[in-house]
């Protein structure tokens, strides 16, 4: 029997491999949230008081 891999888990990503979320609801249904600055994905827009973590609740 051949083996079976294990599904890629799926991120956006543009061309550059960068991680983009639309919004923080897209980040959450990612397991993304809540993002550090730094980190992939963390962009200024999802840090609505920015403190350096986005889509925080």
């Amino acid at each position: 029997m051949p083996q079976q891999s294990e599904p890629e888990p799926s991120t956006t990503q543009d061309s550059g491999g960068a991680v983009y979320y639309k919004n923080c609801t897209a980040a959450r249904a990612a397991g993304a949230a809540p993002i550090q600055r730094g980190e992939p994905g963390y962009r200024p827009a999802l840090d609505r008081d920015n403190d350096g973590t986005a889509c925080e609740q």
